[in-house]
């Protein structure tokens, strides 16, 4: 080994699978609510709507595509099949779907290949309930549920999420049963042979429900972090539809798996498209507020973009999601600690090894990283601007591979000749924002205040929100 390199620090458990790293660079993407329920005016479909009533009259996959990538989106997830049992797509196993409207087309391969023509990934949300089906509450309606989910994963190209939901069971038509049908919903779907499809089919996929296995429900539909969010969860204590809202919502330290946050919430009041909401569209402000409440603490931002009854996404939703992007892209385009001199109380191995020097949380990269010897659990890093800045955020991020390992700090600004403390923060892992008035000033100082084991810092950034 040539002098003055050492082994880099020991990866500190549970750590993230190559899928969950890849989901964890996606941080925005949407939801597309659309089925019968966009034409009954309806948030839930009770089972017995005819097929005729699904005909959007001016459908444009591409506009719903272009409305989500000009707003910042990296991909989207359509339901495929929500609890109403009405299939988007012309199913083998079910006469409950397009293939019997008026409309005819497959949804699902027309949102799927224009996704793919626009450098967007595609995700399902199949869900688990079926208020249609005769056979629900049977453990025949299982082997139709896996059917169903072996087409979308061979028919349709790459799935990089597929969302479970977790209502399960109640009032539905049920094939003209018209009755309450309750399941255990711990139990019944044998989840752990339901994933294992989606494992041999797509090993890529990431797998979302209050469990995950691989993505968590953030607890709430408001796309709201906790102020504290781990990434780990003691996910067997969970199944779909057996949620701990507030354990959800910051996530379990210890825990026993890497099963972070998805926050989920819809651009309107509703999930489906109702005339009546065209006036409640989320500002921009409101947007990054979300933002920063999401993605700003560790989670990822899954923002719902309802079509309308034309099969498009509304002019109102599109001004608001393009403005939203440009107030993001006008605060993080220029880091203003780039060209800092950033110096340390501690590098791993003095140093001497680039791996772990300081100026890896400046070059821009997820890859690279500060580190400091294993027994330095609490050291500093402090940037030396070149001339005073403005700035009012913070962006940190470790490094993901070697897991969570921080969890607190605080940050300080050089006033009048001293440090003041300006902002602290718990859970880093991904991303954290820390976010508040304006600050000017030359030197900008980050303190870890708590560590399980020696922090790897992937970066350490200042940002400022347009005026």
């Amino acid at each position: 080994m040539p002098l003055g390199f050492v082994d880099p620090p020991a990866p500190f458990s549970p750590l993230p699978a190559p899928r969950q790293l890849a989901w964890h660079e996606l941080e925005f993407y949407g939801f597309l609510h659309f089925t019968v329920n966009t034409f009954t005016n309806r948030e839930w479909g009770y089972g017995d709507e005819s097929p005729a009533v699904f005909n959007p009259t001016d459908f444009d996959p591409d506009q719903i595509v272009d409305a989500a990538k000009d707003g910042g989106m990296k991909g989207l997830i359509l339901t495929c099949k929500h609890h109403d049992g009405f299939c988007l797509w012309p199913s083998r196993y079910t006469e409950h779907s397009v293939k019997n409207s008026p409309f005819r087309r497959d949804v699902v391969k027309e949102i799927s290949e224009a996704c793919a023509r626009a450098g967007l990934k595609f995700g399902v949300y199949l869900s688990p309930w079926d208020r249609n089906h005769k056979d629900y509450g049977s453990p025949e309606y299982l082997v139709y549920y896996r059917n169903q989910l072996r087409e979308l994963l061979t028919n349709y190209g790459p799935v990089f999420e597929i969302f479970f939901d977790g209502a399960n069971g109640g009032d539905g038509y049920y094939g003209g049963a018209y009755e309450r049908r309750e399941i255990d919903n711990r139990t019944y779907y044998d989840w752990p042979n339901t994933w294992q499809i989606v494992r041999d089919l797509q090993p890529n996929t990431v797998l979302f429900s209050d469990a995950g296995p691989d993505i968590r429900w953030v607890g709430n539909e408001n796309g709201i972090a906790g102020e504290t969010c781990w990434a780990t969860s003691n996910r067997d204590d969970f199944s779909p539809g057996n949620a701990d809202v507030a354990r959800l919502n910051r996530g379990d330290r210890p825990g026993t798996h890497w099963v972070p946050a998805e926050c989920d919430v819809s651009i309107r009041p509703g999930w489906f498209y109702h005339k009546l909401e065209d006036s409640q569209v989320k500002t921009p402000q409101q947007l990054v507020d979300l933002y920063y409440s999401s993605v700003g603490r560790g989670a990822s931002f899954l923002l719902n973009l309802p079509p309308d009854r034309r099969g498009r996404i509304h002019d109102n939703d599109v001004r608001a999601l393009r403005e939203f992007r440009r107030l993001v892209e006008a605060t993080f385009a220029t880091n203003l600690a780039a060209g800092a001199r950033i110096s340390a109380s501690n590098s791993r191995g003095g140093g001497r090894d680039r791996r772990f020097v300081p100026g890896n949380a400046l070059d821009g990269s997820r890859h690279t990283y500060w580190a400091t010897d294993d027994d330095v659990r609490t050291p500093s890093l402090t940037l030396e601007l070149p001339r005073e800045v403005s700035f009012s955020v913070v962006r940190l991020r470790e490094y993901l591979p070697l897991g969570q390992r921080v969890e607190a700090v605080g940050l300080d600004q050089w006033q009048n000749g001293q440090w003041e403390e300006f902002g602290t923060a718990t859970s880093i892992g991904n991303c954290r924002l820390i976010r508040g008035p304006r600050i000017t000033t030359s030197r900008v100082r980050l303190r870890v205040t708590q560590a399980s084991v020696c922090p790897a810092i992937a970066e350490f950034g200042l940002f400022a929100e347009p005026v």
